[in-house]
């Protein structure tokens, strides 16, 4: 990728140019969305640590790889966040910075959508990735963690038992497959590397491991140690590596 060129030339000159800029577009998991409680009957509330999030992880990375460079990161994840509310704010939260790079990521809360919603799903990828490409600024579509494979024993509430229900639905049922499969074909279409998160959470599940139990609230949101993941494989896809 290009943004490798772009780090070999600040850290040549520092002076040359601006900050590396790296933009996140995302939903709670790129915000920084961890534990989730009920304060009231069928409600929810997160608890936000954004240091905790992968983007901070990767800036952290990057720095211990190239300390002498500037390195400014854009986090543009909101909870509840779909490709329909990214594409309405790609130019406010994003573009708006100049990035060098943006890492989209999008699929957990667009799933809700069933088969019926891959459609939309895909034509609101493409006019991300059009609009991002067009200013310039290189793409990294990164494929979102599995949601829940059966519903935790740790959750006491009814309702957030029902919301683990829903979502092995649509893990057991493929529905989260083919979002994902629609994403990454998108992505291929317009030219966009796609870092596979997706594919390493469910080899993970093949073989066995309780992925249910790495999520922090046992429903979609990674524990702030499976963000490394996230984190180390963003920086070997911008690498080449």
């Amino acid at each position: 990728m290009k943004i490798i060129d772009k780090i070999k030339e600040k850290q040549k000159d520092l002076y040359s140019r601006k900050p590396i800029t790296v933009a996140f577009l995302g939903d709670s998991v790129t915000q920084g969305c961890f534990g989730c409680y009920e304060p009231e009957p069928r409600g929810i509330q997160t608890d936000f640590i954004a240091e905790w999030a992968y983007c901070e992880k990767v800036k952290r990375i990057l720095n211990k790889l190239y300390p002498s460079v500037p390195f400014a990161v854009i986090n543009a994840g909101i909870s509840g966040g779909s490709a329909f509310t990214g594409l309405n704010r790609v130019e406010r939260d994003v573009l708006s910075y100049s990035p060098d790079l943006v890492v989209v990521c999008f699929g957990l809360n667009d799933s809700g959508g069933g088969l019926d919603g891959i459609k939309d799903f895909k034509k609101h990828l493409n006019e991300i990735f059009g609009r991002i490409k067009a200013t310039g600024a290189e793409c990294i579509f990164m494929t979102p963690n599995t949601m829940n494979y059966n519903v935790s024993p740790k959750l006491t509430s009814e309702f957030f038992k029902e919301l683990a229900e829903n979502f092995a639905e649509r893990m057991s049922s493929g529905v989260m497959d083919e979002y994902v499969s629609a994403a990454k074909s998108v992505a291929e279409e317009k030219g966009v590397v796609v870092c596979d998160c997706y594919a390493i959470w469910k080899e993970m599940a093949d073989c066995g491991v309780n992925v249910t139990e790495l999520l922090a609230n046992k429903l979609n949101h990674p524990d702030k140690d499976m963000h490394y993941l996230f984190a180390y494989e963003l920086v070997k896809t911008m690498l080449g590596k």
